[in-house]
């Protein structure tokens, strides 16, 4: 049985939605949140940090290394962070064979955080009532993943028509969001 699940994120805006809704997902489970300054940061310090984890890290305590994909190939950056967990001696939720327990899960937000958002418009609604209820409906928005410009942009964009400014990780719903990489995040942590 998971007992702690300690998460690497790259930037605040991931640690503060994570903070709210870890608890929905998660329930009594500890978890701790490290944020590095960037993801340059977290690349760079990750090989050292899973080294240090790998010397003490009881077998009820996992590891969740979560980074955004922004113009980074997505299948080199899931096997650098592969490699370097490897290299440290953990197995991974990818590598794990039958029989074999892992400690370390590396995911990535394929675009970012904020598409997550546009996966559940009826959140940001609740928390923003002067947004506009149709943008999920409108061709650019409708895969939230390949929104051109980037995600971050265009909720920005949105939010500057309204006057409002975008704090509200706390009302997504976790079970009708239609985000996929938001809902593998999600299974990978409810399966742990």
């Amino acid at each position: 049985m998971l007992e702690k699940l300690i998460l690497f994120v790259e930037e605040y805006s991931m640690e503060a939605a994570l903070e709210i809704l870890l608890p929905e997902i998660i329930g009594e489970i500890e978890f701790q949140i490290i944020r590095f300054q960037c993801k340059d940061d977290l690349l760079k310090q990750l090989p050292a940090r899973l080294k240090g984890y790998s010397s003490w890290l009881p077998e009820n305590w996992m590891i969740f290394v979560l980074v955004d994909r922004d113009d980074d190939d997505c299948v080199g950056l899931k096997q650098k962070l592969e490699t370097h967990a490897l290299t440290s001696g953990f197995v991974t939720k990818t590598q794990v064979h039958s029989g074999q327990r892992f400690q370390v899960i590396n995911r990535i937000v394929i675009e970012e955080l904020e598409a997550w958002y546009f996966g559940d418009w009826k959140a940001v609604q609740t928390a923003y009532p002067r947004v506009n209820a149709t943008i999920p409906k409108k061709a650019p928005f409708r895969d939230p993943d390949a929104i051109a410009g980037g995600t971050w942009e265009a909720l920005e964009r949105i939010f500057k028509k309204t006057g409002d400014c975008l704090t509200c990780g706390g009302r997504q719903n976790t079970k009708t969001s239609c985000n996929p990489p938001f809902h593998t995040v999600h299974t990978v942590i409810t399966s742990a």
